[in-house]
């Protein structure tokens, strides 16, 4: 008999919980396993490959901070499915999703911690420590993760650590270097930057902005690009414009073909205060891409400094365009680190590693 299990997430955007969800269901073992999605709040642009896999979807539609009526119907759906386990993710599905599942009786509730959440505030570690009485186990995708929640008094023992996977990419690209340049409007010499994420304070890409305009001062051919959306992308155009370096900064909004855009890239850089352990720089070592990050946990377990990749210290701005223009001026320095990162995650981040893992919890869970 197929172990049924039933997510439980916020919204198919397409940002880092939701990416692995994703990655998830569609690699499973459908012999095994039958993954089935709920949607608590709204859609988005992972839906269609979730149909194209024929993932069952349910959506809830909460509307809110609180709507008692969506956890209603979350608890109504669980026990019309009757899941062998529920699997939460992300504060409002981890939430949500256990009450629901309590109330529902669930056999087995799994919760997901995706980040050093350094927003919240006491009420919400409160909820935190009160789910983890129902939880047979938080996964977490990285040790820094789980030390942070257990300082704050989650208990140690249900925690689970199962690094964040990304598909490695083919060698060869379908798009040349001078078709993007062409695209962008940039010129045949022009060196790429990217940074990636979704346009919120954790991310501080004023710090980006400012970087890049240290760089202008010693380069003439470097352009950040700004690759994603969110509620600060007007705050930002202004303070770039500010600046007054919208020559060399462009912001790309949400792009689909990131794939497409990556390869060409000579430096991602990654400017977040806290994370978790970010796709984005995962991503970018897939490709072979030369990280510059932020010294943080989550990251740390990603980049080796001077090996996998360069750290520098938060908010340093002139640190991180010192190390960008080190691995500009040094192209076999930026190649050598490129190689090590991705062979660092065909290595240690494989999907089949991240899905297998996934499989042996909820085997041994479930007592199967």
């Amino acid at each position: 008999m197929k172990i049924r299990i039933l997510h439980v997430i916020p919204t198919l955007d397409r940002a880092g919980a939701e990416k692995q969800l994703s990655l998830l269901v569609r690699h499973i073992d459908r012999q095994r396993f039958e993954p089935i999605v709920c949607v608590l709040t709204r859609t988005g642009p992972l839906e269609r490959e979730l149909r194209e896999s024929d993932i069952e979807l349910h959506f809830v539609g909460k509307r809110g901070r609180v709507d008692p009526a969506a956890l209603f119907r979350l608890a109504r759906l669980v026990r019309k499915i009757r899941p062998s386990i529920v699997h939460t993710w992300l504060f409002a599905g981890n939430c949500y999703g256990r009450v629901a599942a309590h109330c529902a009786r669930a056999p087995v509730i799994i919760a997901s911690e995706r980040c050093v959440d350094l927003w919240k505030t006491g009420w919400q570690f409160a909820i935190d420590r009160l789910l983890a009485r129902w939880t047979n186990a938080i996964v977490v995708n990285s040790q820094a993760i789980r030390n942070f929640y257990v300082a704050h008094g989650l208990p140690a023992e249900k925690f689970v650590v199962i690094p964040n996977a990304v598909p490695l990419p083919e060698a060869s690209f379908p798009t040349s270097r001078e078709e993007v340049l062409a695209e962008l409007g940039l010129s045949e010499n022009a060196k790429l930057v990217a940074i990636i994420g979704r346009l919120w304070p954790q991310k501080r890409v004023e710090d980006a902005i400012w970087a890049a305009d240290l760089l202008k001062v010693v380069r003439s051919d470097v352009h950040l690009l700004v690759i994603g959306d969110g509620p600060q992308r007007e705050k930002l155009l202004r303070y770039r414009d500010q600046v007054q370096i919208a020559d060399r900064v462009h912001f790309l909004g949400h792009r689909d073909d990131v794939a497409r855009l990556l390869p060409h890239v000579d430096v991602v850089w990654s400017t977040s205060g806290y994370e978790g352990q970010s796709n984005a720089i995962l991503e970018a070592m897939a490709y072979g891409r030369p990280v510059v990050a932020t010294d943080i946990p989550g990251t740390r377990d990603l980049i080796i400094h001077e090996q996998t990749g360069l750290l520098f210290p938060v908010g340093d701005r002139l640190a991180l365009a010192r190390c960008t223009h080190r691995l500009l001026e040094d192209p076999t320095l930026a190649a050598t680190i490129g190689k090590a990162a991705r062979e660092f995650v065909s290595q240690h981040c494989s999907v089949p590693a991240m899905v297998s893992a996934y499989e042996e919890l909820y085997r041994r869970l479930v007592g199967d």
